[in-house]
């Protein structure tokens, strides 16, 4: 079965101190840390209270040219001059009170506009003005002019220092003590920074902090490195283990698991007792502990005093939602995109715009979601230029860089989502950092993963509209989170499904599938063909037939317009398996570049969960360099080998978000297990022209698509956006 982000390696968590509900940061600026106050900033704080200490009285009366001498009356002391205080203050009161109980001169504390407005009526009672000048109608104010389109770019992101010399020789060295391969040293120095040797001398469990590190590999470094101060119940190895787990279910779509999920995952792993564990990777910041709360309901008016209502009762059953532990990273990105959506959604202000459902709703509000297939994409988009003519300043944002026109691109009114965070495409931003728009159209919304997303909108000004549209059938984002799912589950915006369905034979099929029904449907331009196959073998030989020349032959597309999508990357019909076979007919070469040549077809993983398909130029001192949808990439040579894969055939995650005028998906017998109706849906909805499928799985593909859906993601959004935006009035 395939993993969401298999085709990345997993970030290391950022180290922080927190409190068990995650709501502060870790950064010193959140007043976690304090800042001894200055002798100046001292004195000045007791002054604006009003009490003068003895310190203070010494001083005036220096200013008054009063020497101080060795036979001055000794200093108060503290219990005197605390009464001393007390009774200046209580002075003071009595002044107060005194000022208040006097006559007050009949508008003589006025100021501003009741001032203007006094002196006016005395004006025309003593006949210098016309009281008609009271009904005579306000000049309206100017308009403030619309801010002129700014320029400037972040600078471009700064790729963190490589590890020093020194830092991977002593990382090394612990490495070798401990009988782990010496080429992790460059990985353990990037996740766990400088001074890694002296962390996995201290803690070597934290070697999982490193990509592909198992926990029986981390045990076995660690008996090495400890002898026998180590064994089963080690804390260290709690934390490590529980840290490990939710970075393994990030990896699968999760921002956080039940307390009891944690548990049975520790306890799989031999940890003795599992729940003081999680307490103890809770006591140390580790982990973060959520209880969500769920809304009080009223009691019904006609219910008997003394009664117990229906809510009362169901909440002696126990709490609704179990406890949740989270990674800091994700609760921080959950909190933050919850905020920033819900101060969009009340800083908007509220139109009438004229057209049709979409349109209104996006006039009268901040948030709006628009879900649909693939011909509805032409909704948004009619949007996005009606906008434009009515004088805002919009954009459009795509996953795929494969996906923007030519002239689109030219004229910079669609860009892809990456290059619009990284500053190297879009209006730019002004110098606070908000994106200088009006409205932002996200096309492809089920690919957002919850730290995208909370970037995207941290980057929005005050007052912007945000639609996000997509189809919410289709495979989740390979990163963690469910961003466009929870939002529409969270019902706290307009929600508008299209009604225009997909055309032709494709159309009809993927729809079929989307409704539960993998039906047969009438291709007489051979829309959709099914290759039968008894072996991996055999769809291996009949795919690379199919994209070199059968497609070719018959529809006038060449290889490159031509996509293979198959469920997983490993067995012996995986990505692997198919881009070793297609390099060799498409373009054979002796991979002097890491394994690759000049016009190999590749997939970059940047960054975990987004996928960049490109072709290879060439390659220098510094890296491999490819032609991509977003320009010229250089592939860092040391990330070649871990994030860089040949990419004639992708999976269906990494191929989310795309389209092209041909598609080959392969289904050899051992890939039943990984398939579900959203895996189906997504892989032949990939296809504009044509969808080759090739057909080794027999029964299991009709199964998969009535039966087997995807297993729901544990995530935090849903009620937080519930808590900060739903009314009493929301269904």
């Amino acid at each position: 079965m395939t993993e969401p982000s298999g085709e990345t390696a997993p970030e290391a968590p950022e180290d922080g101190e927190q409190d068990a509900a995650g709501r502060e940061d870790a950064a010193p600026s959140s007043g976690a840390v304090e800042t001894p106050e200055s002798p100046e900033s001292a004195e000045t704080s007791e002054t604006s209270e009003g009490i003068e200490t003895s310190e203070g009285a010494e001083t005036s009366e220096a200013a008054d040219g009063a020497e101080p001498s060795k036979d001055a009356a000794p200093e108060l002391s503290e219990a005197q001059a605390e009464l001393a205080a007390q009774r200046e203050l209580r002075a003071r009161i009595e002044a107060r009170k005194a000022e208040k109980s006097g006559p007050v001169e009949s508008g003589g504390k006025l100021s501003g506009t009741a001032a203007d407005l006094l002196a006016a009526v005395r004006a025309v009672e003593g006949g210098s003005a016309s009281g008609g000048a009271f009904y005579a109608p306000a000049p309206e104010p100017p308009r403030a002019p619309r801010p002129p389109e700014t320029t400037v770019r972040p600078a471009a992101p700064t790729a963190p220092p490589a590890p020093t010399a020194g830092a991977l020789a002593g990382v090394r060295e612990v490495l070798a003590r401990g009988g782990a391969p010496e080429t992790l040293a460059g990985q353990a120095a990037a996740a766990l920074g400088e001074q890694a040797a002296e962390a996995l001398t201290e803690d070597p469990w934290r070697l999982l902090a490193v990509t592909g590190v198992r926990p029986e590999q981390a045990d076995g470094f660690a008996r090495a490195l400890l002898g026998g101060a180590c064994g089963p119940d080690d804390p260290r190895r709690a934390v490590a283990l529980t840290v490990w787990l939710l970075d393994r279910a990030a990896l699968q779509g999760h921002t956080a698991l039940t307390l009891d999920e944690v548990a049975a995952g520790l306890a799989r792993h031999e940890v003795p007792d599992p729940e003081k564990a999680v307490e103890t990777a809770v006591s140390e910041g580790a982990v973060l502990v959520f209880q969500e709360e769920e809304p009080e309901e009223a009691e019904p008016e006609d219910a008997e005093e003394g009664e117990p209502s229906e809510a009362a009762v169901a909440g002696d059953e126990g709490p609704a939602e179990p406890p949740l532990l989270g990674l800091d990273r994700y609760a921080l990105a959950e909190e933050s995109l919850a905020d920033g959506l819900a101060r969009l959604v009340r800083t908007v202000t509220a139109e009438e715009w004229d057209g049709g459902e979409l349109e209104r709703a996006v006039g009268g509000h901040g948030l709006v979601l628009h879900t649909g297939g693939e011909a509805a994409r032409a909704e948004p988009l009619a949007l996005a230029a009606a906008a434009r003519e009515r004088g805002l300043r919009v954009l459009v944002t795509v996953h795929d860089a494969e996906r923007v026109g030519a002239e689109d691109r030219a004229a910079g009114t669609t860009v892809p989502l990456a290059a619009l965070l990284s500053g190297t495409a879009g209006p730019g931003r002004d110098e606070e950092g908000a994106l200088a728009l009006d409205l932002l159209v996200v096309l492809d919304a089920p690919q957002l993963d919850v730290e995208t997303a909370a970037m995207l909108v941290e980057a929005l000004p005050d007052g912007c509209r945000l639609v996000l549209g997509g189809d919410p059938e289709v495979l989740g984002s390979a990163g963690p989170g469910a961003v466009f799912a929870d939002a529409l589950a969270a019902r706290v915006c307009p929600r508008v499904a299209s009604r225009r369905p997909d055309p032709g034979p494709l159309g009809e099929l993927v729809s079929g599938i989307g409704i539960g029904e993998l039906n047969q449907v009438e291709a007489p331009g051979k829309e959709v063909v099914i290759v039968p196959v008894r072996d991996a073998g055999e769809a291996v030989h009949r795919t690379v037939q199919l994209v070199a020349d059968s497609v070719p032959r018959a529809f006038g597309l060449s290889p490159e317009q031509t996509r293979v999508i198959t469920v997983g990357h490993g067995g012996s019909a995986g990505t692997r398996a198919l881009n070793t076979a297609l390099k060799q007919r498409l373009n054979p070469g002796p991979g002097r570049f890491g394994g690759y040549d000049p016009g190999d077809r590749v997939a970059y993983a940047p960054a975990t969960g987004r996928t960049v398909t490109g072709t290879v130029l060439g390659a220098d001192a510094e890296g491999l360099r490819l032609s991509t949808g977003e320009g010229e990439v250089l592939v860092p040579k040391e990330r070649v080998e871990s994030a860089l894969r040949h990419g004639w055939a992708l999976t269906a995650h990494q191929a989310a978000g795309g389209r092209w005028p041909a598609v080959v998906v392969v289904l050899p017998g051992d890939a039943a297990p990984g398939l579900s109706r959203p895996w189906v849906y997504t892989a032949f909805g990939r296809a504009e022209r044509h969808l080759s499928v090739v057909h080794g799985v027999d029964q299991a593909l009709p199964r998969s698509v009535a039966e087997v859906l995807a297993p729901a993601r544990t995530t935090r959004l849903r009620p937080l956006l519930i808590g900060l935006l739903a009314t009493p009035d929301e269904e």
